[in-house]
């Protein structure tokens, strides 16, 4: 019997309710059999150096028939393309052929896919030049993965969170379930660093983590992400100010040919983009969303509720050829509401530290090309706004800290290609950096047997600057990449710190590449450490000596193979003056609170003294999307942290795990229907034992290890294209098989037990957008 036929027979016996589903569901099913069969993919071709058009290049639709050439502004448009997901393979004589996966195609709007192709000097009959799906950066050999936005938005679980679904690439470690807190190759939540259109951005996720770059969820919106770049080391020396790894995030631009927009509603929230032409060659793109898991928490008994607002704007003008201006402003609010009704609800609410948070990012860059090069410059704002509270059972403050942080940057970069062999990058940094506030911590001994208590106002004003020079030289197959970074910051007694790097990568053949990379990364204290206590500012530069060699095996044009070893050698790294045990860089995950000792407010005196190391082997197995219509990304990490305090005792880092193992991956089954699979197994993360009196000791610290844990996600999306507009719903759920994610245990005070599970089990979500 036909589906339609099973809806009208169910429509006669439902009820209200009933009948009214039924005929959504009918509509919707009816309304598909309309569908539009084609739509359009236009953008243009240039060259990556000087910016300039490449008329004649050809783009062709990979497992079709159709393309185009590109006419002599380097613009191209290939119509009628059946609605569904393409890669796009772009050519042009003297230069490397570049492929861009998951291209959807929808008759709604054109599809914009522009191409950044990069000369190529080797010689043809040494090496053949394959098209590249996995494009590097000029400046990063080894250690970095790219991402398009459609490959983060179908990864089962990751909730269409840029974050989130790089934690199925290799070396990232996840602190707890459901949080977005990177932990990189050992190091810690302090040390990674975001960009956002080239704005440098300390932390990117609703209800963050001061001083640290975690949280439960981003506040980026996806569809407005138009690839990513993530480096978990190696990384040049344009970037500076963190140790372990680079997110960086660009933006696409608003469409053109009219307004358009979209309706979602997803498992935690709900939103409204639009974007549409400003005028000749001007567009934006807005959105905001809301959460509304203040009416799910509720309903379901939870004692407090977090809700969020985040909004994105943002502006492309292109006056000329030469030249290109963008406006970006984001902001995001937090707020928790807590539900006191009983004495239950208020001591599990005294166990946690909350926060009410306002962020604002906003920034102005100009890209402008000259002969063989460009120049980039770039105005940031950023500002943040932390209120954190912890309440005893009785709703007596036990912690508070207010403090709103401000910094105003400024970047310049010149690119130039001296000759098509050797690139050279020159920048100058300035940012201003200012923090005020209040710190409070009632006295209390906390597990260890410390007493603690502070409270103190501050206020902090700074700045920090760099300047950099990097040069991309090839000899024959071998690619090398040499930079100097200095940085000075006036807030500590060692200002100045410099950072030579150095990666070179051989290419054996057309399918082996071999990559090795040196250099010495530095951070400075965090703001917070050395506002909450004078004394810190004595602290010195965070250091890391690092070494990475890879091989990269080419096993088709859309599939590669990549083993890599690291060594990560830290030092002047801050240890507290008075716990002998403990460094910073076990600090900054998670929601901390009491438990904890506040630990990464950095508030107690601390000294340049305390090192670590960190090691492991990582392989990778990656295959993006062709014309064989799957995908998936396979990676394996064994990984050891060590850090030592002032006893000088090597113990294993508090976000140490030793195995990761990831799957993730699906297949398109045509342009309606398409599954994906996301599967991890890590072990546990070491703890310090309790004692049966709820006290720990320090001679213990970190001496014990949680469980392992494992989880199976599933996905299915379902597109309808309409005339004049699309809908896309899926079903996502978590952890499949219900196994209870097993954290490091926590002390009960009423019962004198342990809790150890974190989750929920199983969970499944649903969404559904309309795109106009």
């Amino acid at each position: 019997m036909r589906l339609s036929k099973i809806i009208a027979k169910s429509l006669k016996r439902a009820d209200p309710w009933g009948r009214s589903l039924l005929w959504v569901l009918a509509f919707v099913l009816s309304a598909g059999n309309l569908q539009a069969k084609s739509g359009v993919i236009e953008g243009r071709v240039r060259d990556g150096i000087a910016g300039i058009s490449l008329p004649g290049a050809t783009v062709a639709v990979i497992g079709t028939s159709r393309g185009a050439v590109a006419d002599e502004a380097g613009n191209f448009e290939i119509k009628g393309v059946p609605a569904g997901t393409y890669s796009l393979r772009a050519s042009n004589i003297g230069y490397s052929s570049l492929v861009i996966s998951d291209i959807v195609v929808n008759p709604v709007k054109p599809t914009v896919v522009d191409f950044t192709l990069w000369e190529t000097p080797l010689e043809l009959d040494k090496v053949v030049v394959r098209p590249e799906f996995f494009v590097r950066p000029l400046d990063a050999q080894v250690s970095v993965q790219s991402q398009a936005s459609e490959e983060i938005r179908r990864l089962p679980g990751g909730l269409e969170d840029v974050v989130r679904a790089i934690s199925i690439l290799p070396g990232v470690a996840q602190v707890q379930n459901g949080r977005n807190d990177l932990i990189v190759r050992g190091g810690a939540p302090s040390e990674n660093l975001y960009l956002i259109d080239n704005i440098e951005v300390s932390n990117i996720n609703h209800f963050g983590t001061q001083g640290a770059s975690g949280g439960p969820l981003s506040y980026i919106n996806l569809d407005f992400v138009d690839n990513t770049t993530f480096s978990t080391g190696g990384f040049g020396v344009r970037y500076g100010d963190r140790l372990s790894s680079i997110l960086d995030i660009d933006l696409r631009e608003g469409r053109r040919d009219r307004l358009g927009g979209k309706a979602t509603i997803s498992a935690s929230q709900f939103g409204l983009n639009a974007e549409g032409p400003l005028g000749p060659n001007k567009s934006f793109l807005f959105s905001g969303r809301r959460s509304y898991l203040d009416l799910i928490f509720r309903t379901a008994g939870f004692e407090f509720v977090p809700e969020y607002w985040d909004f994105l704007l943002k502006t492309d003008w292109r006056p000329d050829d030469g030249n290109e201006i963008d406006f970006l402003a984001i902001g995001a609010l937090d707020r928790v509401r807590f539900f006191n009704d009983d004495a239950d609800d208020r001591y599990e609410n005294s166990r946690n530290l909350y926060s009410d948070q306002d962020q604002v990012v906003s920034g102005l860059s100009w890209k402008t090309y000259i002969s063989d090069g460009f120049i980039i410059n770039t105005l940031g704002q950023t500002y943040n706004q932390y209120a954190f509270m912890q309440n005893d059972s009785l709703l007596e403050p036990i912690f508070r800290s207010n403090s709103r942080e401000y910094e105003t940057s400024w970047r310049g970069e010149l690119t130039r290609q001296v000759s098509p062999k050797t690139n050279f990058n020159l920048g100058l940094q300035a940012r201003t950096v200012r923090t005020t506030g209040s710190l409070f911590i009632r006295p209390y001994t906390d597990p260890y047997g410390d007493e603690i208590n502070a409270a103190t106002d501050f206020e902090e004003s700074g700045f920090k600057g760099a300047a950099y020079a990097q040069i991309t030289q090839l000899v024959g197959r071998l690619k090398i990449v040499a930079g100097l970074r200095g940085d000075y910051f006036n807030l500590i007694n060692d200002r100045t710190a410099y950072s030579p790097r150095l990666n070179l990568s051989y290419m054996a053949s057309s399918r082996w590449t071999f990559s090795i990379g040196a250099g010495n990364y530095r951070q400075p204290p965090s703001m917070i450490w050395l506002a909450t206590n004078p004394a810190n500012k004595n602290l010195h530069y965070i250091s890391a000596y690092q070494a990475v060699a890879g091989v990269e095996y080419l096993l088709r044009s859309d599939t590669r193979i990549t083993l890599e070893s690291y060594y990560k050698d830290y030092f002047d790294y801050p240890a507290s003056a008075s716990k002998p045990y403990l460094v910073m860089a076990n600090t900054g995950a998670g929601y901390g609170g009491a438990e904890e000792s506040f630990a990464s407010f950095g508030f107690e005196p601390l000294i340049s003294a305390g090192k670590g190391r960190a090691y492991g082997l990582e392989f990778l197995a990656q295959k993006k999307l062709s014309e064989i219509p799957c995908y998936g990304t396979v990676s394996l990490s064994l990984n050891r942290s060590e850090f030592a305090g002032i006893d000088g005792i090597y113990r294993p880092g508090s976000f140490d795990q030793r195995f990761i193992g990831n799957f993730g991956g699906g297949y398109i089954f045509n342009e309606k229907w398409e599954m994906a699979l996301k599967f991890r197994l890590a072990t546990g993360r070491p703890y310090t034992p309790i004692n049966p009196d709820g006290t720990r000791t320090a001679d213990n610290y970190n001496s014990q290890r949680s469980r392992a844990n494992h989880s199976l996600d599933i996905r299915v999306d379902r597109r309808w294209f309409f005339e004049n507009w699309t809908l896309i719903a899926y079903i996502d759920i978590q952890n499949i098989y219900n196994r209870k994610y097993i954290d490091v245990p926590r002390y009960d005070e009423r019962t004198g037990t342990l809790d150890t599970v974190s989750s929920i089990g199983i969970l499944p979500s649903i969404g559904i957008s309309a795109e106009f």
